[in-house]
């Protein structure tokens, strides 16, 4: 695992950069806006299976420093979030293990603690995701259900909670498969949580489920607007698809590839600098 850390930036370069990383080769697993302690200033930070050549960030950053470190992952993953405090998005109460004792009523609990998977409702995105969930269970419960992009498994997890109907979560990184079944036995979810490693939407169990009344989609916006023509092919005429891992910049391009397949915006949801955009196929 590589991080690249670029330091000390304005919400506008933070947000350039942020997009044009996307297309970064080789593609980065993740990014990451956050905003310094001064609440001014910004650092952007991609993280690597595989090192990028210096010239290739270079091409993309200019003059601005940056620093790219191999880190080990687990450790580096743990360290940064193990005691983080509970999230609340909509229905959805996600925590550790340390705040079992502590959860309050009237909520759907989730369990899930630090990994090599990204998901635990601390990020932007992924809390953009169960506030949109939790929105959309609010008027219809949609099914079949697809949970695109898995990682940790807290979004096909909080469905089948929520709904008490069976969910197929995919991803492209059989660890995070593993820690997605993992959590869903932990949190009492096992037998409604079906797994597969998956690249994209090449699999037979993604073919099968078709048409899905709700697919979510938290990955990249370049993966995202790649996936458009399939992922809306896929969709029943009445369903809903939640879609994130986008920056704010990024919102009208992603929402444009989705247009083009007759999919209309429906509702945006925006947090520290990240977008969730819920779409579907209107009146």
């Amino acid at each position: 695992m590589h991080v690249l850390t670029i330091n000390s930036l304005s919400l506008e370069q933070a947000d350039r950069l942020t997009d044009e990383l996307a297309f970064l080769l080789p593609e980065p697993l993740s990014l990451s806006m956050v905003e310094e302690p001064d609440e001014i200033l910004w650092r952007v930070e991609a993280h690597f299976a595989e090192a990028p050549r210096d010239e290739d960030i270079r091409a993309i950053a200019g003059e601005l420093p940056f620093r790219l470190e191999e880190l080990v992952q687990r450790d580096w993953v743990v360290e940064s979030l193990k005691g983080l405090a509970p999230v609340r998005a909509g229905r959805f109460y996600v925590h550790g293990g340390h705040d079992r004792d502590n959860i309050p009523a009237g909520v759907i609990p989730i369990e899930i603690e630090a990994s090599v998977a990204f998901g635990t409702g601390h990020h932007g995105t992924t809390a953009g995701c169960l506030m949109a969930l939790s929105d959309v269970l609010k008027r219809k419960v949609p099914y079949p259900a697809l949970d695109l992009g898995c990682g940790s498994g807290v979004l096909a997890i909080a469905y089948a909670l929520a709904t008490r109907l069976p969910v197929l979560a995919t991803d492209i990184d059989p660890i995070a498969v593993r820690e997605t079944l993992s959590n869903a036995r932990k949190n009492k979810a096992g037998p409604l949580v079906q797994a597969r490693t998956a690249n994209g939407l090449d699999h037979q169990s993604i073919r099968d489920g078709a048409p899905y009344g709700l697919i979510l989609a938290n990955i990249l916006a370049r993966p995202l607007e790649k996936l458009a023509p399939g992922l809306c092919a896929m969709l029943a005429a009445d369903g809903e698809i939640i879609l994130s891992g986008l920056t704010n910049a990024q919102e009208r391009r992603v929402a444009a590839a989705y247009r083009m397949h007759g999919l209309c915006l429906a509702r945006r949801i925006r947090l520290g600098g990240w977008s969730t955009l819920v779409l579907n196929r209107g009146a």
